[in-house]
Protein backbone atom coordinates (compact mmCIF):
# COMPACT_ATOMS: atom_id res chain seq x y z
CA UNK A 1 0.00 0.00 0.00
CA UNK A 2 1.51 3.32 -1.08
CA UNK A 3 0.58 6.93 -0.60
CA UNK A 4 1.92 9.26 -3.24
CA UNK A 5 1.56 12.98 -3.72
CA UNK A 6 -0.61 14.24 -6.54
CA UNK A 7 1.01 13.96 -9.94
CA UNK A 8 2.04 17.38 -11.36
CA UNK A 9 -0.56 18.50 -13.87
CA UNK A 10 0.60 18.82 -17.45
CA UNK A 11 0.27 22.20 -19.05
CA UNK A 12 -2.36 22.45 -21.81
CA UNK A 13 0.30 24.11 -23.93
CA UNK A 14 2.30 20.92 -24.04
CA UNK A 15 -0.03 17.93 -24.30
CA UNK A 16 -3.44 16.86 -23.13
CA UNK A 17 -4.01 13.89 -20.85
CA UNK A 18 -6.03 11.68 -23.21
CA UNK A 19 -5.76 8.43 -21.28
CA UNK A 20 -5.85 7.14 -17.75
CA UNK A 21 -2.69 5.15 -18.46
CA UNK A 22 0.69 6.58 -17.48
CA UNK A 23 3.90 5.62 -15.75
CA UNK A 24 4.94 5.98 -12.14
CA UNK A 25 8.16 7.44 -13.49
CA UNK A 26 6.26 10.72 -13.07
CA UNK A 27 6.75 10.22 -9.33
CA UNK A 28 10.52 9.83 -9.36
CA UNK A 29 10.74 13.10 -7.42
CA UNK A 30 9.05 11.32 -4.50
CA UNK A 31 12.10 9.16 -3.87
CA UNK A 32 14.87 11.66 -4.51
CA UNK A 33 17.10 11.72 -1.45
CA UNK A 34 17.11 7.96 -0.79
CA UNK A 35 20.59 6.55 -1.29
CA UNK A 36 19.25 3.03 -1.70
CA UNK A 37 16.02 1.55 -2.98
CA UNK A 38 13.34 1.03 -0.34
CA UNK A 39 12.18 -2.49 0.44
CA UNK A 40 8.38 -2.56 0.74
CA UNK A 41 6.97 -3.97 3.96
CA UNK A 42 4.47 -6.76 3.32
CA UNK A 43 1.55 -7.07 5.71
CA UNK A 44 1.57 -10.79 6.47
CA UNK A 45 0.08 -13.20 3.92
CA UNK A 46 3.20 -15.40 4.23
CA UNK A 47 5.11 -12.84 2.15
CA UNK A 48 3.24 -13.90 -1.00
CA UNK A 49 0.91 -12.02 -3.29
CA UNK A 50 -2.62 -13.34 -2.77
CA UNK A 51 -3.45 -12.62 -6.40
CA UNK A 52 -0.72 -14.71 -8.04
CA UNK A 53 1.10 -16.49 -5.21
CA UNK A 54 4.46 -14.96 -6.13
CA UNK A 55 7.07 -14.09 -3.54
CA UNK A 56 7.07 -10.44 -2.46
CA UNK A 57 10.58 -10.46 -1.04
CA UNK A 58 12.03 -8.38 -3.87
CA UNK A 59 9.22 -5.86 -4.25
CA UNK A 60 10.66 -2.36 -3.82
CA UNK A 61 9.39 1.20 -3.98
CA UNK A 62 11.46 2.08 -7.05
CA UNK A 63 10.19 -1.03 -8.84
CA UNK A 64 6.60 0.04 -8.22
CA UNK A 65 7.25 3.65 -9.22
CA UNK A 66 8.69 2.52 -12.55
CA UNK A 67 5.75 0.27 -13.40
CA UNK A 68 3.05 0.98 -15.94
CA UNK A 69 -0.10 2.29 -14.30
CA UNK A 70 -3.76 2.59 -15.24
CA UNK A 71 -6.48 4.17 -13.13
CA UNK A 72 -9.09 1.68 -11.88
CA UNK A 73 -11.21 4.07 -9.86
CA UNK A 74 -11.25 7.45 -8.21
CA UNK A 75 -12.94 9.16 -5.29
CA UNK A 76 -12.45 12.26 -3.15
CA UNK A 77 -10.41 10.08 -0.81
CA UNK A 78 -7.98 8.42 -3.19
CA UNK A 79 -7.22 6.95 -6.58
CA UNK A 80 -6.90 3.20 -7.10
CA UNK A 81 -4.43 2.19 -9.78
CA UNK A 82 -3.46 -1.07 -11.44
CA UNK A 83 0.31 -1.30 -11.72
CA UNK A 84 2.11 -3.70 -14.04
CA UNK A 85 5.73 -4.07 -12.94
CA UNK A 86 8.60 -4.56 -15.38
CA UNK A 87 8.54 -8.34 -14.81
CA UNK A 88 4.82 -8.55 -15.55
CA UNK A 89 3.59 -8.84 -11.96
CA UNK A 90 0.32 -7.00 -11.31
CA UNK A 91 -0.24 -4.91 -8.17
CA UNK A 92 -2.87 -2.49 -6.95
CA UNK A 93 -1.85 0.86 -5.51
CA UNK A 94 -4.07 3.15 -3.48
CA UNK A 95 -2.88 6.75 -3.86
CA UNK A 96 -4.44 8.87 -1.12
CA UNK A 97 -4.91 12.54 -1.82
CA UNK A 98 -4.26 13.83 1.70
CA UNK A 99 -2.95 11.48 4.39
CA UNK A 100 -4.12 12.38 7.90
CA UNK A 101 -1.18 10.94 9.88
CA UNK A 102 2.61 10.70 9.82
CA UNK A 103 4.47 8.02 7.87
CA UNK A 104 5.26 5.79 10.85
CA UNK A 105 1.73 5.95 12.28
CA UNK A 106 0.23 5.43 8.82
CA UNK A 107 2.33 2.30 8.32
CA UNK A 108 1.20 0.85 11.63
CA UNK A 109 -2.44 1.50 10.78
CA UNK A 110 -2.11 -0.18 7.38
CA UNK A 111 -0.45 -3.25 8.88
CA UNK A 112 -3.20 -3.53 11.48
CA UNK A 113 -5.96 -3.21 8.86
CA UNK A 114 -4.22 -5.88 6.79
CA UNK A 115 -4.11 -8.32 9.71
CA UNK A 116 -7.81 -7.82 10.39
CA UNK A 117 -8.87 -8.01 6.73
CA UNK A 118 -7.13 -11.30 6.01
CA UNK A 119 -9.24 -13.01 8.69
CA UNK A 120 -12.47 -12.55 6.71
CA UNK A 121 -13.14 -13.97 3.24
CA UNK A 122 -15.69 -11.23 2.59
CA UNK A 123 -13.14 -8.40 2.86
CA UNK A 124 -10.57 -7.52 0.20
CA UNK A 125 -7.11 -8.08 1.73
CA UNK A 126 -4.95 -4.95 1.74
CA UNK A 127 -2.07 -6.80 0.07
CA UNK A 128 -4.06 -8.49 -2.71
CA UNK A 129 -4.86 -7.62 -6.31
CA UNK A 130 -8.11 -9.37 -7.21
CA UNK A 131 -9.17 -9.99 -10.79
CA UNK A 132 -12.69 -8.91 -9.90
CA UNK A 133 -15.16 -6.33 -11.10
CA UNK A 134 -17.10 -3.79 -9.14
CA UNK A 135 -20.76 -4.65 -8.91
CA UNK A 136 -21.57 -1.68 -11.17
CA UNK A 137 -19.42 -3.11 -13.96
CA UNK A 138 -21.47 -6.30 -14.21
CA UNK A 139 -24.59 -4.45 -15.32
CA UNK A 140 -27.63 -5.16 -13.18
CA UNK A 141 -29.70 -6.75 -15.94
CA UNK A 142 -27.08 -9.48 -16.35
CA UNK A 143 -27.65 -10.71 -12.78
CA UNK A 144 -30.53 -12.98 -11.81
CA UNK A 145 -32.06 -12.93 -8.33
CA UNK A 146 -29.97 -15.78 -6.93
CA UNK A 147 -26.76 -14.01 -7.94
CA UNK A 148 -27.97 -10.75 -6.41
CA UNK A 149 -28.97 -12.53 -3.21
CA UNK A 150 -25.52 -14.16 -2.97
CA UNK A 151 -23.89 -10.74 -3.26
CA UNK A 152 -26.23 -9.30 -0.61
CA UNK A 153 -25.53 -12.14 1.85
CA UNK A 154 -21.76 -11.85 1.50
CA UNK A 155 -21.73 -8.07 1.84
CA UNK A 156 -23.79 -8.42 5.04
CA UNK A 157 -21.36 -11.02 6.41
CA UNK A 158 -18.42 -8.74 5.68
CA UNK A 159 -20.09 -5.88 7.55
CA UNK A 160 -20.97 -8.26 10.38
CA UNK A 161 -17.32 -9.27 10.74
CA UNK A 162 -16.27 -5.63 10.99
CA UNK A 163 -18.98 -4.61 13.45
CA UNK A 164 -18.04 -7.36 15.90
CA UNK A 165 -14.37 -6.33 16.08
CA UNK A 166 -13.09 -6.05 19.65
CA UNK A 167 -11.63 -3.93 21.08
CA UNK A 168 -13.51 -1.32 19.05
CA UNK A 169 -10.62 1.18 19.23
CA UNK A 170 -7.04 0.26 18.41
CA UNK A 171 -4.06 2.06 16.86
CA UNK A 172 -6.06 5.30 17.15
CA UNK A 173 -8.67 3.82 14.83
CA UNK A 174 -12.28 2.73 15.25
CA UNK A 175 -11.97 -0.89 14.15
CA UNK A 176 -15.65 -1.87 14.33
CA UNK A 177 -16.77 0.51 11.56
CA UNK A 178 -16.11 0.26 7.81
CA UNK A 179 -16.67 3.95 7.12
CA UNK A 180 -16.97 3.88 3.33
CA UNK A 181 -19.58 1.30 2.27
CA UNK A 182 -20.55 2.14 -1.31
CA UNK A 183 -21.46 0.26 -4.47
CA UNK A 184 -18.06 1.03 -5.97
CA UNK A 185 -16.39 -0.70 -2.98
CA UNK A 186 -18.23 -3.98 -3.57
CA UNK A 187 -16.00 -6.32 -5.58
CA UNK A 188 -17.65 -9.22 -7.44
CA UNK A 189 -15.62 -12.22 -8.59
CA UNK A 190 -16.29 -14.32 -11.69
CA UNK A 191 -18.31 -16.80 -9.61
CA UNK A 192 -20.40 -13.88 -8.30
CA UNK A 193 -18.99 -14.13 -4.81
CA UNK A 194 -18.56 -10.67 -3.33
CA UNK A 195 -16.33 -8.87 -0.87
CA UNK A 196 -15.94 -5.35 0.50
CA UNK A 197 -12.93 -3.13 -0.11
CA UNK A 198 -11.88 0.12 1.52
CA UNK A 199 -12.23 -1.02 5.14
CA UNK A 200 -10.82 1.68 7.45
CA UNK A 201 -9.49 3.86 4.65
CA UNK A 202 -11.54 6.91 5.66
CA UNK A 203 -9.48 6.97 8.85
CA UNK A 204 -6.21 7.05 6.91
CA UNK A 205 -6.80 10.11 4.76
CA UNK A 206 -8.94 13.21 4.38
CA UNK A 207 -11.38 13.58 1.46
CA UNK A 208 -10.46 16.32 -1.00
CA UNK A 209 -12.77 18.10 -3.42
CA UNK A 210 -11.64 17.53 -7.00
CA UNK A 211 -12.69 19.59 -9.99
CA UNK A 212 -14.91 17.61 -12.35
CA UNK A 213 -12.58 17.84 -15.34
CA UNK A 214 -10.64 15.34 -17.38
CA UNK A 215 -10.94 11.64 -18.12
CA UNK A 216 -10.29 10.58 -14.54
CA UNK A 217 -13.55 12.12 -13.31
CA UNK A 218 -15.52 9.60 -15.39
CA UNK A 219 -14.59 6.63 -13.22
CA UNK A 220 -17.44 4.59 -11.64
CA UNK A 221 -16.27 5.40 -8.12
CA UNK A 222 -16.27 9.12 -8.82
CA UNK A 223 -19.74 9.04 -10.38
CA UNK A 224 -21.12 6.96 -7.51
CA UNK A 225 -20.28 9.74 -5.05
CA UNK A 226 -23.22 11.66 -6.49
CA UNK A 227 -25.47 9.11 -4.76
CA UNK A 228 -26.57 10.04 -1.25
CA UNK A 229 -24.41 8.15 1.24
CA UNK A 230 -23.79 8.88 4.89
CA UNK A 231 -20.25 10.08 5.67
CA UNK A 232 -20.55 9.68 9.43
CA UNK A 233 -18.09 7.24 10.98
CA UNK A 234 -20.49 4.96 12.86
CA UNK A 235 -22.12 1.55 12.62
CA UNK A 236 -25.52 3.14 12.00
CA UNK A 237 -24.00 5.00 9.07
CA UNK A 238 -22.65 1.70 7.71
CA UNK A 239 -26.17 0.27 7.96
CA UNK A 240 -27.66 3.23 6.09
CA UNK A 241 -25.13 2.84 3.27
CA UNK A 242 -25.81 -0.90 3.14
CA UNK A 243 -29.48 -0.03 2.63
CA UNK A 244 -28.54 2.22 -0.29
CA UNK A 245 -26.61 -0.70 -1.84
CA UNK A 246 -29.60 -3.02 -1.37
CA UNK A 247 -31.85 -0.57 -3.22
CA UNK A 248 -29.26 -0.27 -5.98
CA UNK A 249 -29.17 -4.06 -6.36
CA UNK A 250 -32.97 -4.28 -6.35
CA UNK A 251 -33.92 -1.31 -8.50
CA UNK A 252 -30.78 0.15 -10.05
CA UNK A 253 -29.01 3.48 -9.47
CA UNK A 254 -32.30 5.34 -8.89
CA UNK A 255 -33.49 2.91 -6.23
CA UNK A 256 -33.04 5.41 -3.40
CA UNK A 257 -35.01 8.09 -5.25
CA UNK A 258 -37.88 5.64 -5.80
CA UNK A 259 -38.28 4.67 -2.15
CA UNK A 260 -41.03 7.23 -1.51
CA UNK A 261 -43.27 5.48 -4.00
CA UNK A 262 -42.29 2.13 -2.52
CA UNK A 263 -43.44 3.13 0.95
CA UNK A 264 -46.72 4.52 -0.36
CA UNK A 265 -47.57 1.43 -2.45
CA UNK A 266 -45.90 -1.23 -0.35
CA UNK A 267 -48.98 -3.47 -0.03
CA UNK A 268 -49.84 -3.39 -3.72
CA UNK A 269 -46.23 -4.10 -4.64
CA UNK A 270 -46.31 -7.34 -2.68
CA UNK A 271 -49.45 -8.42 -4.50
CA UNK A 272 -47.95 -7.64 -7.90
CA UNK A 273 -44.56 -9.19 -7.25
CA UNK A 274 -42.88 -5.79 -7.14
CA UNK A 275 -42.78 -5.50 -10.93
CA UNK A 276 -43.25 -1.72 -10.93
CA UNK A 277 -40.16 -1.21 -8.76
CA UNK A 278 -37.64 -4.02 -9.27
CA UNK A 279 -35.54 -3.84 -12.42
CA UNK A 280 -35.58 -7.62 -12.96
CA UNK A 281 -38.34 -10.19 -13.35
CA UNK A 282 -39.53 -11.56 -10.01
CA UNK A 283 -40.86 -15.11 -10.03
CA UNK A 284 -43.91 -16.00 -7.99
CA UNK A 285 -43.59 -17.93 -4.74
CA UNK A 286 -40.31 -18.15 -2.83
CA UNK A 287 -38.43 -15.64 -4.97
CA UNK A 288 -41.14 -13.01 -4.55
CA UNK A 289 -41.10 -13.50 -0.78
CA UNK A 290 -37.31 -13.20 -0.69
CA UNK A 291 -37.25 -10.02 -2.77
CA UNK A 292 -40.01 -8.42 -0.68
CA UNK A 293 -38.16 -9.25 2.54
CA UNK A 294 -34.89 -7.76 1.26
CA UNK A 295 -36.80 -4.62 0.25
CA UNK A 296 -38.21 -4.37 3.78
CA UNK A 297 -34.68 -4.68 5.18
CA UNK A 298 -33.43 -1.96 2.81
CA UNK A 299 -36.21 0.43 3.82
CA UNK A 300 -35.44 -0.16 7.51
CA UNK A 301 -31.73 0.50 6.89
CA UNK A 302 -32.33 3.92 5.31
CA UNK A 303 -34.55 5.18 8.12
CA UNK A 304 -33.91 8.85 8.83
CA UNK A 305 -33.72 7.95 12.53
CA UNK A 306 -30.41 6.13 13.19
CA UNK A 307 -31.79 4.35 16.28
CA UNK A 308 -34.57 2.84 14.15
CA UNK A 309 -32.10 1.15 11.82
CA UNK A 310 -31.52 -2.57 12.50
CA UNK A 311 -28.16 -3.89 13.64
CA UNK A 312 -26.14 -6.00 11.24
CA UNK A 313 -26.86 -9.01 13.48
CA UNK A 314 -30.61 -8.53 12.94
CA UNK A 315 -30.08 -8.07 9.21
CA UNK A 316 -28.01 -11.25 8.86
CA UNK A 317 -30.58 -13.21 10.90
CA UNK A 318 -33.46 -12.00 8.71
CA UNK A 319 -31.56 -12.75 5.50
CA UNK A 320 -30.69 -16.27 6.65
CA UNK A 321 -34.37 -16.82 7.45
CA UNK A 322 -35.35 -16.35 3.79
CA UNK A 323 -32.62 -18.52 2.23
Amino acid sequence: MLTLTEKPRRSPKNEQLNSCASSFADYEDCIVGFMDDLQLVHCGHDKKCLGCGEELAHLTLRGVLRGSVGVIGESRLAMTEKVVLLGGRVCAVKRFRQVSSGRREFGKKIEHLARVSQKCEYLVPVAAYLYAKRIKQHGHTALDWNQRLTIIVQIARGIGFIHEQYPPYEKKMQMNVHGNIKVCNVMVNTDFSACLSGYGFTQLAEPVEVLNTGQLMKSPCRQQENTTYSDELSQKSDIYNFGVILLDILAGPKGLEMTKGVKEKKASMKLEGGLEFFEFYVKEGKERRQVSKVLEIALACISTKPDARPSIEEICFNIVEIL
